[in-house]
């Protein structure tokens, strides 16, 4: 038993909390370089992040754990650190990990000072009794503001002025007061090696050889090779071929004791059957409580996603079961249109998840694929009271009259900015049907905005058109906050009277026919000429609210005509005029996949 309290008190788990671009990652790489956890000679800028989307957007996309070994006044210490995505779309996986942590380490950006992500992960940390290490960042910087962003930081969570560490991941200055900080103010885990085991699995990883790989913290007793063991939530059941920790590689170990951060491979073929949040205690324990806080991620933003030839849907059916082991938050199901052909019908967890799945579909697997509007799930009530979730447009009924309502989504938004735009993201905020809650000022001219809108509002050109009114200085962050209802209504595209299924979309009533004359005239401008005219209208039912009209590319036939009798050339335009009528009806409109798109990017 000493052995066990003796290695526990030598142990410190925590987590990084701060908003994008603010340095986390360059942190962590000092992190690692001044621990010595990475050779000179493997050591690069985000090590952390090992996916090429990553490195070039600077973001983190997949939360990843490494351990390091630290001597600090003659004693040993292990600090396992647990890297978090910073953006509001991974904001689940962020609360997993931070329960897995005793500590955290919050980044501000000594020159932006802090933003409205930050605020949102900050909460999620102190909601789990977390303590809490302020880091004044990129001090290096000729724009680093270090007094103004500490009063920021004590008007946040209190606190010394004299226990903000400054810093900067760049040049290396502080890390070994912040090394020193996580030894002395993290808490040592708390847990009963004695206990029968019980584990938070907070991330997993999918392995071409090994299967889907587990990461867990051992929240009390201790895991060996060979054990029997069952994740709660799935209720499956598996041998513990392999468990180790955590390094640059994953080392395996005979036994992970209690408080220590490791993984497990038992051969699992199939993403779902780990699930983020999930407990692991051992088969032979099943009165065992799980861990509280578990729950299924739930997609918020839906898409189709279809191949742009038809004979590639087989290739694109195996990348998407590929992608779904390296993240299981992307649920996809079968689905038709008779625009594109057979393709998926996907959930995302926001905007930013579902550019980066098309993107890495692109790259990793070489697939070209169309993208149809992205819409949110709707709950439709008919006029007998029965239920139903809505995820397409094309699944609502034809008849308007068997609807009694329909509720969408509805989230609290917060948004910070500086004070001089506040007018401005106000307007965007009450076009968007958005209803102001609060509005505090956290200094002279820096003010939190809180709204109350329509997720489907944020869905399209919402987080661009913030970033441009604010000159890319408002941060925002959302939260679900429940369903609602609203005066929906189904606006369908029409082509030559064929409607295109992918180009629909459910929409509030009093915006239905600005959006339905702008998608028109911006189709008009896309869809390229034909022999024939094309009619592109927008409707809603059987009512057509906007009309706009290819011109038909026409070839002069009276060409050859010099002189002579006027009928000749009737004939002749008679002749083409018959042709005309006849490839109307039988000719195709081929959309190309910019039009797809163009209803996003409507100004």
């Amino acid at each position: 038993m000493y052995y066990f309290c003796a290695r526990m008190k030598n142990i410190r788990n925590f987590c990084i909390i701060a908003h994008i671009d603010h340095g986390k990652s360059t942190l962590a790489d000092r992190l690692l370089e001044y621990t010595n956890t990475v050779s000179k000679r493997d050591l690069q800028a985000q090590v952390l992040d090992d996916m090429d989307l990553e490195r070039e957007r600077g973001i983190t996309i997949k939360s990843k754990a490494i351990q390091m070994d630290y001597e600090f006044e003659g004693e040993k210490y292990t600090l396992n650190l647990i890297d978090t995505p910073g953006h509001v779309d991974f904001s689940y996986e962020v609360s997993r990990s931070i329960a897995a942590c005793d500590g955290a380490l919050l980044i501000v950006d000594a020159s932006q000072g802090i933003q409205a992500q930050t605020i949102s992960n900050l909460y999620l940390a102190l909601g789990n009794d977390l303590e809490i290490i302020p880091i004044l960042n990129k001090m290096d910087l000729p724009s680093a503001n270090p007094e103004e962003v500490k009063d920021q930081i004590i008007e946040l969570i209190g606190g010394e002025r004299d226990a903000i560490i400054p810093a900067s991941g760049k040049t290396g200055m502080g890390v070994y007061d912040i090394l020193e900080a996580v030894i002395k103010r993290v808490p040592p885990p708390k847990g009963n090696p004695d206990a029968p085991l019980q584990a938070l699995i907070f991330d997993s990883v999918f392995n071409s050889f090994r299967g889907i790989i587990a990461y867990f913290r051992v929240m009390n007793g201790s895991i060996k090779k060979g054990d029997r063991v069952k994740f709660v939530n799935t209720e499956k059941e598996y041998i513990a071929e392999e468990v180790g920790i955590l390094r640059l590689k994953q080392e395996p170990r005979s036994q992970v004791f209690c408080g220590d951060v490791g993984y497990i491979i038992s051969g699992i073929k199939e993403a779902r059957e780990v699930k983020v949040g999930d407990t692991i205690i051992r088969l032979s324990d099943p009165a065992v409580e799980p861990i509280q806080g578990f729950e299924d991620v739930k997609p918020m933003v839906f898409a189709g996603i279809y191949p742009v030839d038809t004979d590639d849907f087989e290739e694109l059916r195996t990348a998407m079961g590929k992608l779904q082991l390296n993240d299981a938050s992307l649920t996809f199901e079968l689905e038709t249109s008779a625009a594109l052909g057979f393709g998926f019908r996907c959930g995302f967890l926001g905007m930013l998840h579902m550019e980066i799945i098309q993107e890495r579909l692109e790259r990793e697997f070489d697939m070209t694929v169309i993208t149809t509007v992205p819409n949110v799930s709707y709950h439709v009530t008919d006029t007998k009271g029965n239920e139903t979730v809505v995820n397409n447009p094309s699944e609502l009924p034809d008849d308007v009259s068997k609807i009694d309502h329909i509720k969408e989504p509805y989230i609290k938004a917060s948004i910070i900015s500086k004070s001089e735009f506040v007018g401005s993201i106000m307007t965007l905020c009450i076009e968007k049907r958005g209803i102001i809650k609060n509005q505090v000022y956290l200094t002279a001219d820096r003010v939190e905005l809180t709204f109350e809108m329509p997720l489907a509002e944020i869905v399209f050109d919402f987080y661009d058109r913030l970033k441009t009114i604010s000159k890319g200085y408002a941060s925002f962050d959302y939260h679900p906050i429940g369903y609602q209802e609203s005066k929906l209504v189904k606006l369908d595209l029409m082509l030559n009277g064929e409607p295109v299924d992918a180009l629909s979309a459910l929409i509030h009533k009093d915006n239905a026919y600005d959006l339905g004359k702008r998608i028109c005239e911006k189709l008009r401008e896309l869809i390229p000429r034909q022999q024939f005219e094309i009619a592109i209208q927008a409707a809603i039912g059987s009512k057509v609210i906007a009309r706009e009209t290819v011109k038909a590319l026409r070839k002069d036939v009276t060409a050859k005509c010099y002189g002579g009798d006027i009928s000749r050339k009737r004939k002749l335009l008679e002749k083409q005029k018959k042709g005309k009528k006849r490839m109307r009806q039988v000719g195709n409109v081929e959309i190309p996949q910019q039009a797809f798109m163009a209803v996003l990017k409507l100004d």
